[in-house]
């Protein structure tokens, strides 16, 4: 009677496990069959922009395999969020960070692809790369700057050998070859600032020059949690705003915007990617002068925050436009948006996947700082296409509602980069859990059956003798 009635619960617990990686895996094997999309288009469209937006798409490649998607690309929507055209950059291209318009249309642009960097000048009218320049070894840069004048300003990172860092920002004239100027983080930083040196000490994401002329360069060395002005003439630190590890202020920041208020006083628009936030920070050095080129050292002054709009999954540029409302990339929202001050939702353009940095207008049209529009404060961002993917409750929403903040914030950064992307945030959990629940059913079947299998062991082991 006890063995029969061991074997019965055993038939139970086999039948409760099978239904369970069923019903955990029913999700995600309608979520394979289903239609997936990796499609561009137009979320809310409240007010239609008045020139083109022009997107690089990140995409996603891992040991030099990509997936069809999550594909790595330059588009352009329309006013009304429609795509226009879009470039996948060829063999060489197989990251794309930084885009700039140029006077005249075209698009300069930074790629990378395992073997360095390839920046190129695009014409969207031709659909022809017009220049290109190729930096093997080079690895992972996001960012390059055209000067002009055959100058090219690099923001090089992941330069480290044998325990030393090279990172740095550099200016080459690329018709002689000439290194005009270079900076290294070494020389101006401890090498225990952010827990020491690695072989991705600084992560410098972005570097442009600043102010009138080309004397100053912004900087962000986003593991520094900083970003700053250089000096090249003195090569000294003219501005810092952040400091390592403060995550308030900043936390592994992307692509600042140096904007000034009418009365010239410095203020930084930063997209704050780790703190899923865009903010806005004035310079305040008391009674001294805090304008670009005063010379007031950044010890003796400090950073007031006037504008913050949160709600974004980590956003890794901001723009702001000549109306006042500020073009956000919302990176793992697959997405960008324009919000008004109040962080309304204006203007959406669906982008996947994880795209990097986005601008609408020529050079040089960086719109008015919070304070010269009266405005300012801590909002959250609203609105936005009901079946936009920052719209969805996830897995990580639902972590940050029970508490754990911390975790619901790395779980989100991580959680978009491992999922296949036809797979919703919970239909990946369910899989999850439906794979750790087959597998400890395997063990336990192999433990409640190790004396047949011990003794299939040994019949074999006596067969072969």
């Amino acid at each position: 009677m006890d063995i029969t009635r061991r074997r019965g619960r055993r038939r139970l617990a086999r039948l409760a496990a099978a239904v369970a990686v069923l019903a955990f895996l029913v999700p995600a094997a309608y979520a394979a069959v289903s239609p997936g999309s990796a499609d561009l288009g137009p979320g809310t469209v409240a007010e239609p922009a008045d020139e083109r937006t022009y997107v690089s798409i990140q995409g996603f490649h891992f040991a030099g395999y990509g997936q069809s998607k999550k594909p790595a690309r330059l588009v352009a929507a329309d006013g009304a969020a429609e795509p226009v055209w879009r470039f996948d950059g060829g063999p060489d291209s197989r990251w794309f960070y930084e885009v700039d318009p140029l006077p005249g249309g075209t698009l300069f642009v930074t790629s990378t692809n395992p073997d360095g960097t390839v920046a190129f000048e695009y014409d969207p009218a031709t659909d022809e790369v017009v220049r290109r320049y190729d930096r093997p070894g080079l690895i992972d840069t996001h960012n390059t700057a055209w000067l002009g004048d055959g100058r090219l300003l690099v923001a090089n990172m992941r330069a480290t050998e044998n325990g030393v860092s090279d990172d740095r920002l550099f200016v080459r004239n690329v018709t002689t070859g000439e290194i005009e100027w270079e900076w290294y983080f070494r020389n101006h930083y401890s090498e225990d600032t952010d827990g020491g040196v690695d072989d991705d000490w600084t992560h410098v994401n972005d570097a442009e020059t600043v102010g009138d002329g080309d004397r100053y360069v912004l900087a962000s060395p986003r593991n520094f949690d900083q970003v700053i002005v250089v000096d090249r003439r003195t090569d000294e630190i003219a501005m810092r705003l952040g400091e390592d590890g403060n995550h308030s202020i900043l936390d592994e920041q992307h692509n600042p915007d140096y904007l000034e208020r009418e009365d010239g006083t410095p203020t930084m628009l930063v997209a704050d990617s780790e703190n899923d936030r865009v903010v806005e920070y004035e310079r305040d050095c008391g009674d001294a002068d805090p304008r670009l080129g005063a010379g007031t050292p950044p010890a003796d002054c400090g950073w007031k925050l006037v504008w913050a709009v949160d709600g974004f999954n980590w956003p890794r540029d901001a723009d702001r436009l000549p109306n006042g409302n500020t073009l956000v990339t919302d990176t793992l929202n697959h997405r960008v948006v324009e919000v008004t001050p109040d962080g309304e939702v204006v203007w959406e353009f669906h982008a996947t996947w994880a795209p990097y940095d986005a601008e609408r207008g020529a050079p040089g049209s960086d719109g008015p700082t919070m304070a010269d529009r009266n405005a300012g404060g801590r909002v959250t961002v609203s609105g936005g296409a009901d079946d936009s993917p920052a719209s969805r409750y996830r897995v990580a929403d639902a972590i940050a509602a029970a508490g754990a903040e911390e975790l619901a914030s790395t779980y989100g950064h991580v959680e978009p980069w491992v999922r296949p992307a036809w797979m919703g945030s919970w239909a990946f959990l369910a899989a999850i859990l439906g794979v750790l629940v087959a597998l400890t059913w395997g063990v336990a079947e192999a433990v409640g059956r190790r004396d047949r299998l011990a003794a299939a062991l040994d019949r074999g082991r006596g067969r072969d003798g």
